[in-house]
């Protein structure tokens, strides 16, 4: 009922939700930017300019129908304009786009991969430690994030970011075509060689009985440009996602000695025939969109409802249109081994520099509305509905009404899943129980399954690279020299090599001494 694949969401899609001028000073300390209207509450009216993620195909309605912008307009007098684009390489170049014009919306969420660093290097970002703060935003700091994290979280000693509120809960696991298993008389796999056993079969001994070798046994989404960390062969050579401590080292499992393992590995399944030829141009959701069509018979997710029967947006519920007998079921073929670190807090909200310093009252205005959605209040009206028409509630208890939702939020363009933004699907934050009518036995044995699977801790701090590091080139590199060892070496040999050009070269050796210092001094290891 809700966004499920959002993460894996890489097709770009755009729209303003409102009419607005994105030039428009928009601050009450520029009297060109108020009405001169005062709300209830003796609160200015203010324009605000937002730009923020969706999934894609995601589009908010005009109008009354958009309930949430009608409450948020009334409630802190404001006139809202969203705009919001699938996350992509096009999002980063829209917001540079307004940011090279002089044009920054009063906020964005960062979508670069490092967490909006170089902006503030490069001097773009304002300081919000005036207006992040427990008092102004009680909602933020008590259900989600704590002073230590979000001083952990500052670049380079100045206060210009600020994580979005996110789960720690991890639902990372592969899924397998059990009635494919089932046909040709295999178990689930319970270890990497299972796997291989898996999906061998898979690709060769027709496992959707058509008569045609037209099926494969994995499959991810490369984006033209990447391997990713979809590959179990990861964690078949110790590679936890994405980063951990070992023998009190800090390790980066994109560029450890052991990727060249990793490589050989990656490069003998694809070498074999046993992963969808498509995969390298494979974008988000396009992997998906694959193993539903019956070409693939695994796949990672990384959402709670990935494949529930009760999500009709599900990878179960899509595959079930064209064959109904389907059944993806979770699992782990590396037994106890954790799949993943614990959560660390991801993407910033962040604004710009002028908009600071020329505009507070916008920055104020939307720490407001921030925190507000950061509340039970926003968070159930953003997630579920409206209470007595969407859900109902008694006590602690939400029980949804998937009818009325699908008729007035998923056929509308699933807009909610755009209004989430700023939370998490995580009710218990706020001790709150939901049912979902449509929820089946097997959902409920999926959940069960996913929660089986160990975390390996979170690494305890957030990580910053060194004044001048240019991470988003290093990970560019370090990216090309992966695919360049799957498809022209066919093997991790040159690996070693590959990784001393990124340790010399490109300054790994400084990015991982910064790192292991600031590590060292949040008392981590020693």
């Amino acid at each position: 009922m809700k966004k499920t694949l959002w993460i894996a969401s890489l097709v770009a899609i755009g729209a303003l939700a409102a009419c607005g001028n994105p030039d428009d000073p928009g601050s009450s300390s520029n009297p060109a930017s108020s009405t001169g209207n005062e709300s209830a509450s003796g609160k200015p009216h203010l324009e605000l300019k937002w730009f923020v993620d969706s999934p894609a195909n995601a589009q908010l309605p005009s109008g009354d129908a958009d309930f949430v912008k009608k409450t948020i307009e009334s409630k802190f007098n404001v006139t809202l304009n969203v705009e919001y684009m699938g996350l992509s390489e096009d999002y980063n170049k829209k917001i540079n786009t307004y940011l090279t014009s002089n044009a920054p919306p009063d906020m964005w969420r960062d979508a670069n991969s490092d967490g909006g660093q170089k902006y503030a290097l490069d001097g773009l970002l304002g300081d919000i430690s005036q207006f992040v703060t427990p008092a102004n935003m009680p909602n933020y700091f008590k259900y989600w994030i704590d002073e230590a994290s979000l001083n952990n979280y500052q670049v380079h000693n100045q206060f210009v970011r600020a994580p979005i509120p996110y789960s720690k809960e991890i639902y990372r696991a592969w899924y397998i075509r059990k009635d494919w298993l089932d046909k040709l008389k295999l178990p689930v796999p319970k270890t990497y060689d299972d796997y291989l056993t898996a999906i061998r079969a898979f690709s060769n001994d027709d496992p959707d009985g058509n008569g045609k070798k037209d099926t494969f046994g994995f499959t991810t989404a490369g984006g033209g440009s990447a391997l990713g960390f979809d590959w179990p062969e990861y964690i078949k050579h110790g590679l936890t996602y994405s980063t951990f401590i070992e023998n009190n080292k800090f390790i980066d499992s994109q560029t450890d000695p052991r990727n060249q393992q990793v490589l050989d590995d990656i490069a003998k399944v694809i070498g074999e025939g046993l992963v969808d030829p498509d995969w390298f141009l494979n974008k988000n959701p396009q992997h998906i969109d694959r193993a539903a069509q019956g070409k693939v018979g695994v796949v990672l997710g990384s959402s709670k409802d990935f494949a529930y029967d009760s999500n009709p947006q599900s990878l179960q519920s899509k595959t079930k249109q064209l064959f109904p007998d389907a059944n993806w079921v979770p699992f782990t073929p590396f037994g106890s081994t954790p799949l993943q670190s614990g959560i660390a807090p991801g993407s910033p909200f962040l604004f710009h520099k002028n908009v600071v310093e020329k505009k507070p009252d916008n920055v104020r205005r939307t720490t407001e509305i921030l925190d507000w959605l950061a509340g039970e209040e926003g968070f159930l009206l953003t997630h579920y509905g409206q209470e007595g028409k969407h859900y109902t509630r008694s006590g602690n208890k939400i029980t949804l009404n998937p009818q009325t939702f699908e008729e007035d939020i998923v056929k509308k363009g699933n807009w909610l899943a755009i209004w989430d933004f700023f939370t998490p699907d995580t009710p218990n934050v706020f001790q709150l129980e939901v049912v979902d009518p449509r929820q089946t036995d097997r959902d409920r044995e999926i959940a069960k399954t996913i929660a089986a699977i160990p975390t390996a801790p979170y690494l305890g701090t957030s990580l910053t690279p060194p004044p001048g590091f240019d991470l988003a080139a290093f990970r560019t590199r370090q990216r090309q020299l992966q695919v360049k060892a799957v498809f022209e070496d066919k093997s991790g040999k040159n690996w070693p090599v590959y990784l001393e050009e990124l340790l010399t070269k490109y300054k790994g050796n400084e990015l991982y001494n910064a790192y292991t210092e600031q590590i060292k001094a949040a008392g981590i290891i020693k």
